[in-house]
């Protein structure tokens, strides 16, 4: 099992695994033929595991017939052999078939979210801007086991349909016109079925819909609880989650009730059958067509026969809601990465980054500072020199229309598609473009992505903290020794971080970091981005949540953590200026002045005019907090996995 589940490849380089996206039909089909021989293996088994039901009535009919009517204990021994081995096949591989069917479900389960990583870090900061938070959590959560869910009752569907061709069959040979009932009742349900099919989908979209909003809800509150509780805005969020949670719960009422709809038209249709299978039996019996033997052959057959038809019923109901779930995968599959593929020219990593819209430089070894009044202008210079799309609108919801019907509502979904098709177009077009940002005498958008990413690293003051050991928070990837981790977690001031996490490098951390204060978060970010060792290295505010004690501490121990390596910090912290190589000081996208610190303090009144409203705001908010993040651009371009082991010993 240690190749278990198999690996996911879709949206990686170089693969050749790709989801048909076409359609939800074909998206489900794609995933049926995922599943390789293990899908006909479990139909396999599932089918001789039904068998014996099926065969079972047959058999026993004749042990009426052949043996106790005829007297001939030969035959009722042979007939019983019979339903034994028969019940010993099924028993034999009804084990089987289990653990083939929840090989199946896991190769699901974990193949859609592996779809969901590799696509997530495919488009890396470009995601977000497509889908909603909450649709691609949704997909990775619940609509994974909705589409494990479907390709579980499929292989029981085809199992029971072939079992039910084995029933018809052998109805047939005893009686032509029970037979061609026996036949005739699959078509009949799918006829009376089919009306119902839309308004459940249609109800169970409209959940899903809202149950993923509500996801996204719960996803910002508790991202943001810390600074909720610090306004006082925990009442007003509470109540617009209790409203939307109301109308999920109202959406998946509706859900249920034409479910409920489908389930009783199941049982409703299949008792029908069943009398009016028995009802003709009994029939033929007074006819003469038919002995005491096949009458009760007759009964086994329409009480076997129910379970098909519930599994059919079943099928319906989970295969609409796979369509549904289908329809949102798609949405974020669908999207193919803007960056272009065919741009390989090397970079020199030790030469100077120029960003030609606003004049900044970073000279190659040298600690940057950069000075703006308005951060997001220094957060904007930051995405450009780490070749970030900037963010034009939030992102388009999936969910346009939910609430309309009709002609209304394919307008408003024509309408989202158009939306998203251009901000899609838009990036892509973007991503094309000549950068304006050059490493030497390439311009990044001439190189590939990776090589960019490689040498650039950008970490802000969102970047992400997601659950796992303190040693995988730092390390990702696995490549630090336990001093090199140690180093790291010291320039950037974070020893009472390792001193408050039970357990040391093994100690394990909240998502987030909710354990850790927002100092401590942002210095262990701060950490993680010094062990990245990147030959570029583009800080914003990396010290905007701790207190002045702990910023001179940091300030202090930076420039010997980047010694020779190009490094570029946008701050407004006099604590951190003052150790910088050259200070550059950025006013309506242009830099206007480059110095010391202590030049331009001295001589400049407006960048002292910058510095000493950062100091007061400081003085102000020293250990309130992390800033808000941005929503143009991930978090890190370190990704936070789980990494190997930190030399030395585990404390």
């Amino acid at each position: 099992m240690r190749d278990f589940p198999p690996e996911t490849t879709a949206f990686t380089a170089g693969s050749t695994q790709h989801p048909d996206t076409r359609s939800p039909v074909r998206f489900l089909l794609w995933l049926l033929r995922e599943q390789g021989s293990v899908l006909w293996w479990t139909i396999l088994l599932a089918t001789l595991f039904a068998l014996p039901a099926a065969v079972a009535p047959w058999a026993l009919g004749n042990v009426i017939d052949s043996g106790i009517t005829a007297r001939d204990t030969g035959a009722v021994l042979l007939w019983i052999g019979v339903l034994a081995v028969v019940t010993l096949a099924g028993a034999l591989t009804g084990g089987i078939w289990h653990i083939a069917q929840v090989r199946s479900w896991l190769i699901a389960s974990f193949g859609t979210i592996g779809l969901v990583t590799n696509k997530s870090t495919e488009l890396g900061h470009v995601l977000h801007r497509r889908t909603p938070t909450g649709e691609v959590l949704s997909v990775a959560g619940s609509d994974a086991d909705q589409f494990a869910a479907f390709l579980e009752v499929t292989t029981r569907a085809i199992a029971n349909a072939l079992t039910y061709l084995v029933v018809a069959a052998i109805v047939l040979t005893t009686n032509v016109r029970l037979g061609v009932i026996v036949l005739l009742v699959a078509p009949l349900l799918v006829a009376v079925t089919g009306p119902i099919l839309r308004p459940l989908q249609r109800s169970q979209a409209q959940e899903r819909s809202r149950t993923s909003e509500l996801t996204s809800m719960a996803t910002d509150i508790v991202a943001g609880l810390r600074i909720l509780r610090g306004v006082g805005g925990e009442a007003t969020f509470g109540r617009n989650y209790a409203v939307q949670s109301q109308r999920a719960r109202g959406a998946g009422v509706r859900a249920g009730v034409w479910g409920a709809v489908v389930e009783a038209a199941g049982v409703l249709l299949s008792g029908l059958f069943v009398v009016a299978l028995m009802y003709l039996g009994v029939r033929a019996v007074h006819a003469g067509e038919l002995s005491i033997g096949g009458l009760v052959a007759f009964l086994g057959y329409a009480l076997f026969l129910l379970q098909p038809i519930r599994v059919f019923f079943e099928f319906v109901q989970k295969f609409v809601r796979s369509l549904v779930s289908a329809e949102k995968a798609i949405n974020i599959f669908a999207h193919g990465s803007p960056w272009p593929g065919d741009r390989n020219r090397r970079m020199d990593d030790a030469a100077p980054l120029l960003d030609e819209a606003s004049g900044a430089r970073l000279a190659p070894g040298l600690l940057t500072m950069v000075v703006s009044a308005d951060p997001d202008e220094a957060a904007a210079l930051a995405d450009r020199f780490g070749r970030y799309l900037p963010a034009e609108a939030e992102p388009t919801s999936l969910d346009a229309g939910e609430d309309l019907t009709g002609r209304a509502a394919r307008t408003a979904r024509r309408a989202n598609a158009r939306r998203r098709r251009a901000a899609a177009e838009h990036d892509h077009a973007r991503a094309h473009a000549p950068w304006g940002v050059r490493l030497g005498d390439v311009d990044l958008a001439e190189a590939s992505i990776e090589q960019v990413r490689a040498a650039i690293l950008v970490s802000d003051t969102g970047s992400t903290v997601f659950a796992g050991t303190l040693q995988q928070a730092l390390d990702p990837t696995g490549r630090l020794t336990r001093e090199q981790a140690e180093d790291a977690l010291a320039a950037a001031a974070g020893e009472d971080v390792y001193d408050a996490t039970p357990g040391g490098w093994q100690g394990r951390l909240d998502e987030r970091g909710r354990g850790l204060s927002g100092g401590q978060r942002q210095r262990l970010v701060l950490a993680r981005a010094l062990a990245a060792d990147a030959p570029i290295l583009v800080l914003v505010e990396p010290t905007s949540a701790v207190d002045a004690h702990t910023e001179a501490v940091i300030a202090d121990r930076l420039p010997a953590a980047r010694a020779g390596r190009t490094t570029a910090v946008m701050t407004v912290s006099p604590l951190l200026l003052r150790h910088a190589d050259e200070v550059q000081l950025l006013a309506g996208g242009r830099i206007v002045e480059r110095g010391t610190h202590a030049d331009l303090f001295a001589t400049s009144p407006r960048y002292r005019a910058v510095v000493m409203r950062g100091s007061d705001e400081l003085d102000g908010a020293a250990g309130s907090g992390p800033g808000s993040p941005r929503a143009g651009r991930p978090s890190s371009t370190v990704p936070d996995v789980g990494g190997g082991q930190c030399g030395g010993r585990d404390d």
